[in-house]
C-alpha cells in the first residue's frame, strides 16, 4: 500500500453540508444557549451526536436543532427533568387511551395549582445563591439533575431552577450536614434507589387512577387525589419508620 492509499484511508468521510449545515458555534447562535448546555444533553442522550470531522469537529443538521428546542420547551414550559425528557424522547412516555388522557386533563384542570400540576405562573430562580446557602456543590447539582430530583435550565448563562424545586437543594444540604458527607462515601447516586421506588410507586398510582376511576366524573375523581395525597405521604413516612424500628428491634 502506498502514501497515497494510506492517506485516502485514514481521511474522514466527507460531510453532507446540505443535511449537516451548522457547526456547533451555529446552534449555540441558533437556540441562545452556551456549548456547554449543548453538549451536556449529547452526552445525556437528549440530542443525538453530530457527524464527525475528526476529533474536535463535528456538523449538526436541522434534526439536532429540533430536537434541542424540544428539550429547551419541555424543560421551560412543562418543567420537566432531563430523565422525564429522554423518556419521552424515547418513546417510553404513558401509553394511555385517548378516553384516560381525556379524564387525566380534565383532573389537571381541577386540581390546578394545588398540586403543582400545572406549570403555567411556575417561577425560575438563579441556583447559585441556593448552592452557596445549602453547600450543595455544582456537580451535585447535576447529578440531581440527572437522577431527574429536580430541572435545570440556563438562562443568558445564568442557571436557573423551578422554585418549587428548591427544596430538593435545601434537603441535601441537610443530609450532608447531619454527617451523610462525601468522606465517608455518601454521593448524590446513593438517592437513586429512594427515586426508583417512588418511580415504582407513582406508575402504580398512575394505574390505579387510570383503571379503576375511569368512570367518575373528572371532579370526583380531582377530589379523591387531593384528599388522598397528605394520607398516603403520611402512611409512607410512619411506614418507613416501621421497617427501620422492626429491622432493629429484630436484632435482639
Amino acid at each position: 500500500m502506498n502514501s497515497s492509499e494510506r492517506t485516502r484511508r485514514s481521511a474522514p468521510p466527507e460531510v453532507d453540508r446540505e443535511r449537516y449545515p451548522f457547526r456547533m458555534k451555529d446552534l449555540c447562535d441558533l437556540t441562545g444557549l452556551e456549548r456547554q448546555v449543548i453538549h451536556f444533553y449529547i452526552q445525556q442522550g437528549l440530542v443525538p451526536p453530530g457527524f464527525k470531522r475528526g476529533r474536535n469537529m463535528a456538523f449538526y443538521g436541522e434534526e439536532h436543532l429540533e430536537r434541542i428546542q424540544l428539550v429547551r420547551r419541555l424543560q421551560h414550559e412543562r418543567f420537566l427533568p432531563l430523565k422525564a425528557i429522554r423518556a419521552i424522547i424515547e418513546g417510553q412516555d404513558d401509553h394511555f387511551t385517548p378516553e384516560q388522557r381525556v379524564l387525566l386533563s380534565a383532573v389537571k384542570a381541577r386540581i390546578g395549582e394545588n398540586l403543582g400540576a400545572s406549570p403555567e405562573g411556575r417561577r425560575t430562580i438563579d441556583v447559585a445563591p441556593l448552592l452557596e446557602q445549602h453547600g450543595v456543590r455544582p456537580h451535585e447539582l447535576v447529578q440531581l439533575a440527572e437522577l431527574g430530583m429536580l430541572t435545570t435550565m440556563v438562562e443568558k448563562g445564568v442557571t436557573r431552577i423551578p422554585e418549587d424545586d428548591a427544596w430538593v437543594l435545601e434537603l441535601w444540604g441537610e443530609l450532608r450536614r447531619a454527617g451523610f458527607t462525601s468522606k465517608l462515601g455518601f454521593e448524590v447516586k446513593d438517592l437513586a434507589p429512594f427515586e426508583a421506588a417512588v418511580e415504582q410507586l407513582f406508575v402504580a398510582e398512575k394505574n390505579l387512577l387510570t383503571e379503576r376511576l375511569s368512570e367518575l366524573p373528572p371532579e370526583e375523581v380531582a377530589q379523591l387525589v387531593t384528599r388522598a395525597l397528605p394520607l398516603i405521604t403520611t402512611f409512607l413516612t410512619r411506614f418507613h419508620e416501621v421497617k427501620i424500628r422492626n429491622f432493629f428491634s429484630a436484632l435482639g
